[in-house]
């Protein structure tokens, strides 16, 4: 379960910014938004909220979620000695633009909290730590890496001798993991339960979800979103095709980084078929037919039913799913019902979402707590600033949030002129 998220130096964040999921003191919704981590002692909120402006940052502390996660899984067996790290620091400061990018995560697993986090510039891995916290017990240091010496402490043996098999552009962590240590496995093992996806890359996920078909309770799961989200369809056929005519049949405007990914993946491609049941002309059911997802069914549809793995599988397995444009394309009533799987009694094992929104319509006391909701703001030398609700202070938790929202009383609103302006 994840417990706060922190980066610095990355894009629009300038300085440090952390998005924390430990609930405030407050019992609103607490039997339905909070989980007891586990009896760690720990109340966690199951979800939280981000909005602001476009432009504001919010898809870039998203962003910065996917690169921590590819790097830990990634530095020590893709890259290669002097290639470069893609960290992206803010580059609209002389100072900063020079400067290591931060991240850190805090997370508990197996009922041990562990807090891991390293700095990095394109040239090589500054600094990296890893700490472990059992119980009330204090913090442990696992080990440190500065100025390019790496000391693993007594209770990580596991990363003595690798410390010369780490290059300066890969992770200590990520090499330690593939020699089968495995306290730095439980970190690796977190990231893969901490997924990241997007609104916008719909055709990605709806594989994924077409994969997840043929298995018995995500068959049924999936299928049964989909008529109580009343889209029509009265079933789903998964079919697979030649990898070439796949390829061809995808959107020109599909990132080119997406499409040579998808070129690459050794399962075979798989569209699917929707099936809608049709009718005489007496209105009585005459049989079915089958449309093509992607060509015939509403942008609205193909959308919800490309969440519906992602959201379905976090859900199973207690992970973390970080969601990047939860709104595109979908109807409110959507978004409020995916959102609502979280904190509701389906959460069985604790899942964490986190998701970038304009979705004002969510911004209500009834179905997230100020500790839920955290805005995203950009001031006037194009820095980002993250904060929460429940941070403002005089903020009632019976307030119309959306109401005051819009009237900017909490900030995190675009700071509009007048358009007739530009054209009269």
């Amino acid at each position: 379960m994840l417990l706060e998220f922190t980066i610095g130096n990355f894009k629009s964040f300038r300085e440090k910014a952390t998005l924390s999921l430990e609930a405030a003191n407050d019992d609103t919704l607490e039997e339905t938004n909070l989980s007891s981590a586990l009896d760690s002692g720990l109340r966690l909120v199951k979800g939280a909220g981000i909005y602001g402006a476009n432009a504001s940052g919010k898809s870039n502390l998203i962003e910065a979620m996917t690169l921590f996660r590819h790097l830990i899984q990634n530095s020590s067996k893709e890259s290669q000695l002097g290639q470069p790290i893609p960290v992206k620091p803010f580059r609209l400061n002389s100072e900063s633009a020079k400067a290591p990018t931060f991240f850190e995560v805090i997370f508990l697993k197996n009922r041990v909290r562990y807090r891991y986090g390293f700095e990095a510039t394109q040239e090589a891995v500054i600094s990296e730590w890893l700490f472990s916290q059992h119980g009330s017990i204090r913090e442990t240091c696992l080990f440190t890496r500065e100025a390019g010496t790496i000391r693993p402490r007594p209770g990580f043996k596991e990363g003595n001798g690798l410390q010369e098999r780490t290059r300066p552009n890969a992770l200590f962590l990520s090499v330690v993991a593939q020699f089968n240590g495995p306290l730095a496995g439980a970190v690796v093992n977190f990231t893969d339960e901490f997924r990241t996806i997007s609104g916008t890359l719909e055709p990605q996920y709806m594989a994924y979800t077409a994969g997840l078909l043929n298995g018995e309770h995500y068959g049924r799961a999936i299928r049964e979103l989909l008529r109580l989200a009343d889209t029509g369809i009265a079933d789903l056929v998964p079919e697979e095709i030649d990898k070439e005519h796949f390829l061809q049949s995808l959107p020109k405007e599909l990132p080119s980084q997406l499409r040579d990914l998808l070129a690459l993946a050794p399962s075979t491609p798989t569209v699917l078929k929707t099936v809608h049941q049709c009718f005489d002309s007496k209105g009585h059911r005459a049989g079915t037919v089958e449309f093509d997802m992607m060509s015939e069914e509403s942008a609205g549809t193909r959308q919800f039913l490309a969440f519906a793995g992602p959201f379905l599988h976090t859900l199973h397995e207690g992970a973390v799913l970080a969601v990047d444009e939860l709104d595109a394309s979908l109807h409110p009533l959507l978004t409020k019902q995916l959102v609502g799987l979280f904190n509701s009694s389906a959460n069985r094992r604790s899942a964490q979402l986190i998701f970038a929104t304009h979705d004002l319509a969510l911004l209500n006391p009834k179905r997230l707590r100020r500790d839920q909701i955290w805005f995203v703001e950009k001031d006037e030398l194009g820095a980002s600033t993250l904060f929460s609700l429940d941070e403002i202070k005089g903020v009632r938790k019976d307030a119309n949030f959306e109401k005051e929202y819009l009237l900017g009383q909490f900030g995190g609103v675009p700071r509009v002129g007048d358009f007739q302006k530009a054209v009269l």
